[in-house]
């Protein structure tokens, strides 16, 4: 018997453990050689974990356990032989292969519901912390689920067996009745988001200013150009890459926005490395668009893609969000007409966009209906005064109401914004 010891690799530069959040397989499964094997949070990102070599494996480090980097978290037994049959290498897609509307089917058979004889364990009906939250985003009890686990738990594959065989989707409907409580552990990047928001309340001299912006010119410069842009660079042209050239523009002209204080120093940039906040499945994260000062429209819609996605898919690094001079939020895909971001430290300031609402305004002495979007400025007063920081939203607002603005002196100049 050959056994190989998994340790925990260093996710990125001063990460000195993480926690397990979730193991892809079980305990005596025979895995694939750089099958994904379990999911690590640390506090900047959630990564998978893949296996060094294919053989069965014995997992050594329980759901939710911190554990330190180069510590091992499970052996693999490399002698061992593929068992016949279907390998263990498709349980992670066999998840994906079980999306929610599968439990709206009517030809699908219900559950055969819990287990006959369940254990007197206190865990006996408790789910793991990645069952309950797939049984909470389909709205299904312990009641639908067979429990398999060690005690009565119920496991994430239980789940999605219960969610392939399909359930009775009426008894779920609204709030069900149910006095239920279950209780999840927050991941460790939650945890170290929390501390960190806490700390820019307590430690910044946080303020907020507003202002609104006329969309009509952008919105119709994108209805103009949108398909020969999509045809030309091959990605959409969306409203982040003006709001990311104009903050670019207006950062050039009040540094102090871009500034972050260092003990009794100002850090100055002579870059712009802009933070987009993205929602993923594991709550948000900011990725950094870096030297965005220096892109174009269309490079500024591909990088902004390219994080997105890898942040969706879980595959964004700790280096992919770390080192940003300013962020922008925008929580008007959301539906959010107003809000006071939060700033991101060690950065100074942040922008938060919100939904475009058609409002009567006065143009040249006249009320017409325009698209208005609100945005809001959150910065340290620390080192930015209440001056530069309306000046600065000003700016943003006059580069946006005039897209022209972004490129001086170009003879056609929406054309050369977009590139084309």
């Amino acid at each position: 018997m050959s056994m190989l010891e998994m340790k925990v690799p260093s996710p990125g530069e001063s990460i000195s453990e993480v926690e397990i959040a979730q193991w892809l397989v079980a305990d005596g499964d025979y895995v694939e050689k750089d099958q994904a094997i379990a999911e690590v949070d640390s506090d900047k990102a959630t990564l998978e974990l893949p296996a060094e070599e294919a053989g069965i494996i014995t997992l050594k480090a329980e759901e939710g356990e911190v554990v330190a980097v180069g510590q091992v978290v499970c052996l693999i037994d490399t002698s061992a032989t593929a068992p016949a049959g279907a390998p263990k290498a498709e349980k992670k897609e066999e998840v994906k292969a079980a999306p929610a509307p599968e439990v709206k089917k009517e030809e699908a058979k219900p559950n055969p519901g819990p287990v006959a004889e369940k254990s007197t364990s206190y865990a006996a009906g408790t789910p793991s912390i990645a069952a309950a939250k797939i049984m909470n985003e389909n709205g299904m009890s312990a009641n639908h689920v067979n429990a398999t686990g060690k005690d009565g738990r119920i496991t994430k594959q239980d789940v999605v067996a219960a969610l392939s065989a399909g359930f009775d989707a009426s008894a779920v409907s609204g709030w069900g009745g149910s006095r239920e409580q279950y209780r999840e552990r927050m991941s460790m990047l939650r945890r170290k988001v929390a501390e960190r928001l806490v700390a820019v309340k307590s430690e910044t001299a946080m303020l907020t200013t507003f202002n609104e912006v006329d969309m009509k010119p952008i919105m119709d410069l994108r209805t103009k150009y949108k398909d020969a842009f999509a045809k030309h660079h091959e990605v959409n042209l969306g409203f982040m890459s003006f709001f990311t050239k104009a903050v670019t523009e207006a950062l050039n002209l009040f540094p102090a926005v871009n500034a972050q204080i260092d003990g009794n120093e100002m850090v100055m940039h002579k870059y712009a490395d802009i933070g987009i906040a993205v929602s993923s499945p594991k709550g948000l994260m900011v990725p950094i668009v870096r030297n965005a000062e220096q892109m174009t429209l269309a490079e500024i819609e591909k990088e902004i893609k390219r994080l997105a996605i890898r942040a969706r898919d879980g595959k964004i690094t700790p280096d992919e969000m770390t080192g940003g001079t300013f962020t922008i939020t925008n929580g008007g895909v959301f539906g959010s007409m107003l809000s006071t971001p939060i700033i991101n430290p060690p950065q100074s300031a942040i922008l938060g966009m919100h939904n475009i609402v058609e409002r009567p305004v006065a143009i040249n002495g006249q009320v017409e209906i325009r698209p208005i979007m609100y945005l809001a400025l959150s910065y340290d007063h620390r080192i930015i005064d209440g001056k530069e920081s309306v000046s600065f939203l000003v700016k943003v607002k006059e580069m946006l109401e005039n897209p022209e603005r972004m490129m001086f002196g170009a003879k056609d100049p929406q054309a050369v914004l977009l590139g084309l």
